[in-house]
C-alpha cells in the first residue's frame, strides 16, 4: 500500500474502530441502521476512492475502494454492504455518458450527502436469463414513465435515491436514478431478514413514476455498452465484504486457539490455509481492479474471483464457529453473526449459483468458439 493510501486509510480505519464498532450488536440484533456512520465515512471519501478529483474522489482506484468495504467488514458485514451500495452508486453515476445526470447527483453521493441504493438486482439475473424483470417503462416526451415494484432495495429510504434499470417498450433497457420525493414513487417494509437487518431494504413501488432525462445512467442504445462497462466494477466491489468476513473468522479462530489450540489442530481449515487462500483472492483482486477501471477486462475472471470469495466466507465462517466450540453457539458470540453475514456474501446477486451459471456459460462458448476455429484432426487423402 502506497504513503497516498495508508494516509487515505487511516482516519478510515479510526473512524471504523471508534464510531462503528461499538454499534454492531444493534446493526446486527436491533436493526439499526447506521446514517451517521455512513455520512462521515463519506465525508472522509470511503465511497470515491475509484472516482478522480473532479468527480468528488481522491484518484486511488477501484482496489483502494474495495480495501475500504473489507475494512469495515472486518467489523460488520452489514454496514459493508452499505459501503458497497453507496460506493456501487457512486461507480454507477461516474461511468454513465449523462452528464446531466453526473452534474445532478454525482458529488453529493461520492461524498455521502445523498446516500444512494442499487435496486440492480433484479436486472442483473434477468439479463443473465434467470428471472422476468420486474420493472416497465414507456417514453414520454424525452423521457420516461415507470411502473413495477421491486421486492428488496438495500440503502434506500426517505431522502435517498435509488439506482434501478427497467425495460422498455420495443427499445431495451434504461438505467435510471429516482429520488424518494418522486410523485409515485413509495417504499414498504420487507418482513423481517435473519441477518443484515440495519441495512434498510424496503420494498420499492413505481406508479407511474416520471424519470425526466436527466435522471437517466443509460438510455436504450447506450444501455448494453454501459453494463458492459461498469458490472466488472459492481462484482469486484461485492469481494471486499467477504475479504472482511473471512479476515474476521482467521482472527476468531486464531483467538480461539489460544486456549484451544491443541484440539483446534484437529479441525479442517486451518487459519494458516484461510489466509492463504484469502492472498491469492486479494491477489487477483489488485490485478483484476484497474483493468476494470480501464475498462479492459474480461468478466470470466471477474465471475471466477466473486464466485471464490463467496465459497471461502462460507468456508472460513463454519470454521470460526468450529474453532470458537460452543462458545461459537451463543448468538452474542461474533462467529454466529459471521455465519449469518457469510450466507449473504453467497447468496446476494449475483448469488454463488448465479455465478456458477455464468462461468458455465462463458467456458461453453469459449470452447465452442475454440473447437470451431480448430483445424480438421485428419486431413482427407486427395
Amino acid at each position: 500500500m502506497s504513503q497516498a493510501q495508508h494516509a487515505f486509510m487511516a482516519p478510515i480505519v479510526q473512524l471504523i474502530e471508534t464510531e462503528l464498532a461499538p454499534q454492531v450488536q444493534a446493526i446486527d440484533r436491533e436493526g439499526l441502521y447506521p446514517a451517521q456512520f455512513m455520512h462521515k465515512l463519506g465525508a472522509l471519501g470511503g465511497f470515491a476512492a475509484a472516482l478522480p478529483a473532479d468527480s468528488g474522489g481522491n484518484g486511488l482506484g477501484l482496489a483502494t475502494q474495495i480495501e475500504v468495504t473489507a475494512k469495515v467488514a472486518q467489523h460488520c458485514g452489514s454496514t459493508a454492504f452499505l459501503v458497497w451500495c453507496q460506493s456501487s452508486c457512486a461507480w454507477y453515476l461516474q461511468n454513465s455518458d449523462n452528464a446531466a445526470v453526473r452534474e445532478r447527483y454525482l458529488h453529493d453521493v461520492a461524498q455521502g450527502r445523498l446516500l444512494a441504493g442499487t435496486g440492480m438486482s433484479n436486472a442483473v439475473k434477468h439479463l443473465a436469463g434467470i428471472e422476468k424483470i420486474h420493472l416497465r417503462a414507456r417514453r414520454e416526451g424525452d423521457g420516461y414513465v415507470v411502473t413495477g415494484s421491486l421486492p428488496w432495495v438495500s440503502n434506500v429510504g426517505d431522502g435517498h435515491l435509488a439506482i434501478v434499470a427497467a425495460a422498455v417498450e420495443d427499445e431495451g433497457y434504461i438505467m435510471f436514478a429516482t429520488p424518494s420525493t418522486a410523485a409515485g414513487f413509495e417504499s414498504r417494509p420487507c418482513l423481517e431478514f435473519s441477518g443484515l437487518e440495519g441495512t434498510q431494504t424496503l420494498n420499492l413501488r413505481f406508479q407511474n413514476v416520471k424519470v425526466p432525462a436527466e435522471d437517466v445512467l443509460a438510455h436504450p442504445d447506450q444501455f448494453k455498452q454501459y453494463i458492459s462497462r461498469i458490472k466488472p466494477g459492481f462484482v469486484l466491489g461485492q469481494i471486499g465484504m467477504g475479504t472482511g468476513i473471512v479476515r474476521a473468522c482467521i482472527a476468531i479462530a486464531h483467538d480461539s486457539n489460544a486456549s484451544v489450540g491443541h484440539v483446534n489442530a484437529f479441525l479442517d481449515d486451518q487459519e494458516v490455509d484461510l489466509a492463504a487462500q484469502l492472498a491469492d483472492i486479494e491477489a487477483r483482486v489488485a490485478s483484476l481492479a484497474p483493468l476494470a477501471q480501464a475498462g479492459a477486462t474480461d468478466m470470466l475472471p471477474v465471475l471466477k474471483a466473486r464466485a471464490a470469495i463467496s465459497e471461502l466466507t462460507l468456508k472460513a465462517a463454519n470454521s470460526a464457529v468450529l474453532h470458537a466450540g460452543a462458545k461459537g453457539y451463543l448468538i452474542i458470540h461474533p462467529a454466529q453473526r459471521r455465519l449469518r453475514e457469510a450466507v449473504f456474501v453467497a447468496i446476494v446477486t449475483p448469488a454463488l449459483k448465479h455465478l456458477r451459471k455464468e462461468i458455465h456459460a462463458l467456458e461453453s462458448r469459449a470452447q465452442a468458439g475454440s473447437a470451431e476455429s480448430s483445424p480438421p484432426l485428419h486431413t482427407a487423402a486427395a
